[in-house]
């Protein structure tokens, strides 16, 4: 066994007491940008919101680069057992929770609370300036946040898997489209005048598209992008879905197009080990994800039914669906838990407990989909590591030691297990339908 094995499995040595010159000053830059960013707080940069643009986010960027891409090159390829479960950051120690609670708690002042991070919306005007030709709101911030944090982690999941070309693939694309479909065309949008929209969200996720306010707001605007907007949810929802969840399984946008899982799979690698293996988790995740998919079904159809007969069933009681929706759903599980519990409950919270979209993938996945994850057992040498970094709690080593095809309704298809596995067992596959079970 040579060296670089040796440090590959270690469980105890500690990885950052050998960090080299650029790693040290990155880490330094990136503590000036992060400092910049709390100062600006204060509203010192609103005189002059470019320079300190710059100042925070520009050096948090290089220097959280500066860090990340050195220590991930000078080590091999693929996972890093070395001190992850001793790790107070990723194993549910105090440091974990601190971010947890300061990624919760970011969530609430976004939501709830605007005003007191007024001067960090401010210190986004010249870039929505550009973008959208209108000074910035707080969601305008976030998307800032969020593109940012999948561009530096989605390239540190590059520098990370660089040894597989699927992962370098998917990662590539969750980049593409969280900035060009999620952030940038939405803005131009707006800067066109246009309705604001995201074009990689359809019904259940976005439960809007298909609701009757939203269809009569995009009719009533006029040129005929509102139509095309209209036609694209609903060929998106009822075509497109099946036929490519049917050839390719859901990855094809839980793993692929997604920003809720393109942030999973970047800002949330280094917690997907947390993730809660239990029969008891998986029951859970059942029962939540099920109920969410029929409560935004029930809600849907209760809106199309009081539109059309004007209101007489629903009355006033239409808008506080939806408005119960947005808050429970759309900000309290998708937003505070679904990301803010990351270091906690690992990096698919929201993509595994409570998302209408997965889990209507999940069952077009599981009975009508080409798409498995097929295994060698033969080669198994019950390592775990597939088990341990599979972010949807899914025990692969129990199906690989079995031999059996993993065929799975929560399977976002992401092929960590494959990249983790050193003796090439597992493998993402489609064929034909029919043959994809193969129980022993």
């Amino acid at each position: 066994m040579n060296g670089s094995a040796d440090i590959s499995m270690s469980l105890s040595q500690n990885v950052h007491q050998d960090m080299n010159v650029t790693m040290k000053a990155g880490l330094g830059v990136f503590g000036f940008g992060l400092l910049m960013l709390f100062v600006c707080l204060t509203g010192a940069s609103n005189a002059n919101p470019a320079l300190f643009f710059f100042l925070s986010f520009g050096f948090s960027v290089v220097g959280g680069l500066m860090y990340i891409v050195p220590q991930l090159k000078k080590s091999p390829a693929g996972i890093r057992n070395n001190n992850i479960f001793f790790s107070s950051a990723m194993s549910r120690g105090a440091i974990a929770w601190i971010i947890g609670i300061l990624f919760t708690g970011f969530y609430i002042v976004l939501y709830w609370f605007p005003h007191l991070i007024s001067n960090w919306i401010r210190l986004v005007d010249p870039l929505s300036l550009i973008l959208r030709g209108k000074t910035a709101d707080q969601w305008f911030l976030y998307g800032t946040f969020y593109t940012l944090a999948v561009l530096i982690m989605g390239t540190r999941m590059i520098v990370k898997y660089r040894h597989s070309r699927y992962q370098i693939l998917r990662t590539s694309s969750v980049m593409f489209f969280q900035l060009g479909f999620a952030f940038i065309i939405p803005s131009l949008l707006e800067l066109l005048n246009q309705p604001g929209f995201y074009f990689t969200y359809f019904w259940p996720l976005r439960p809007y598209s298909l609701w009757p306010s939203d269809f009569q707001n995009l009719l009533a605007h006029p040129g005929g992008l509102g139509i095309f907007m209209i036609f694209w949810g609903v060929i998106m929802t009822f075509i497109a879905t099946p036929v490519l969840t049917y050839f390719f399984g859901k990855r094809w946008y839980c793993s692929w197009v997604c920003g809720c899982g393109g942030l999973a799979e970047t800002l949330g690698d280094p917690f997907r080990q947390l993730s809660d293996k239990s029969l008891r988790a998986w029951k859970i995740e059942r029962i939540l994800i099920y109920s969410v998919l029929i409560f935004v079904t029930v809600t849907t159809s209760l809106l199309w039914l009081n539109s059309y007969f004007s209101g007489t069933i629903l009355g006033n009681l239409s808008g506080n669906f939806a408005s119960w929706y947005g808050f429970l759903i759309g900000s309290v599980f998708s937003g505070v838990i679904g990301t803010g519990f990351y270091p906690i409950m690992g990096s698919r919270v929201w993509c595994r407990f409570g998302c209408p979209m997965a889990a209507i993938l999940g069952i077009l996945q599981k009975y009508y989909s080409r798409f498995r994850i097929t295994t060698n057992g033969s080669q198994c040498i019950s390592c775990g590591n597939c088990s341990t970094y599979c972010e949807m709690g899914i025990d692969v080593r129990a199906y690989a030691q079995r031999g059996e095809n993993i065929v799975r309704a929560s399977c976002v298809g992401c092929g960590v297990c494959s990249a983790v596995c050193p003796r090439g067992v597992l493998n993402l596959e489609n064929g034909p339908s029919e043959k994809r079970f193969n129980i022993q």
